[in-house]
C-alpha cells in the first residue's frame, strides 16, 4: 500500500487516477472537477479584480470632485491677493509722486493737477527734476489686473466723485479694478 501511494504521488495522479493539475484536450470537463474549479477561480479572481478597480476609480472620482471647488477657491484667492498687492503698489506710487510734487521736486507739474500724476504712464516713464534732467520713476511697469487679464485700470481724479466710474482726465488720484465680479468676501473688485 505504501508503495502504491508513492507511485501515485510520483506520477501526480489523483484519488480516482486522473491528473488533477490540468484538463486534457478533447475531454469533457465533467470528468475533471479540479480543472473546472481552477478555471472558475480564475474567472472569479478576474471579476473580483475588476470590481476592485471600479471601486477604486469611483473613490478617486469622488475625491477629485470634492477637491475641485477647493482648488477653484484657492485660485481665486491667489488672484485676489495679487489684486490687492497691485492696487497697493500703484496707490503708493501715486502718493509718492504727490509728496515729491508738494515739496517742489518737479518743475513741470500741470496746473489743476494738484500735484497728482496726469496718468499711470507718467509713473512708469518718470518725471524730470532739476537742472540735471534726472528722472524719478515710481513704477517699473503698469501691472496687469489679475481679474480682467488686461492692464486697463479704472482711474479717478481728485475732482471726480469718490464712487465715480468715469475718469475726468485731470489727474490720477486713485485706481480700481474694472472687473464687475464679486469677491470671496461678497464685495465687488471694483470697490477695493
Amino acid at each position: 500500500m505504501k508503495n502504491r501511494g508513492k507511485e501515485l504521488g510520483e506520477t501526480g495522479m489523483g484519488v480516482a487516477g486522473f491528473n488533477n493539475s490540468r484538463q486534457l484536450p478533447g475531454c469533457d470537463s465533467a470528468f475533471f472537477p479540479a480543472a473546472v474549479t481552477k478555471r472558475s477561480l480564475r474567472s472569479t479572481e478576474r471579476a473580483f479584480m475588476l470590481i476592485e478597480l471600479i471601486a477604486a476609480i469611483a473613490i478617486l472620482l469622488l475625491l477629485c470632485t470634492a477637491a475641485l471647488p477647493f482648488a477653484r477657491v484657492q485660485i481665486i484667492r491667489a488672484r485676489e491677493i495679487e489684486l490687492r498687492a497691485d492696487l497697493r503698489m500703484m496707490r503708493e506710487a501715486i502718493d509718492q509722486f504727490k509728496r515729491y510734487a508738494d515739496i517742489g521736486m518737479f518743475d513741470d507739474i500741470r496746473p489743476g493737477s494738484r500735484g497728482y500724476p496726469p496718468d499711470l504712464k507718467t509713473l512708469v516713464e518718470g518725471e524730470r527734476w532739476g537742472p540735471t534732467d534726472t528722472k524719478y520713476k515710481f513704477l517699473r511697469r503698469i501691472p496687469v489686473d489679475p481679474m480682467t487679464g488686461r492692464a486697463d485700470w479704472g482711474l479717478r481724479a481728485v475732482q471726480d466723485d469718490p464712487d465715480s466710474r468715469s475718469w475726468g482726465g485731470q489727474n490720477v488720484f486713485d485706481v480700481y479694478s474694472t472687473s464687475d465680479k464679486i469677491a470671496l468676501d461678497g464685495t465687488r473688485y471694483s470697490d477695493w
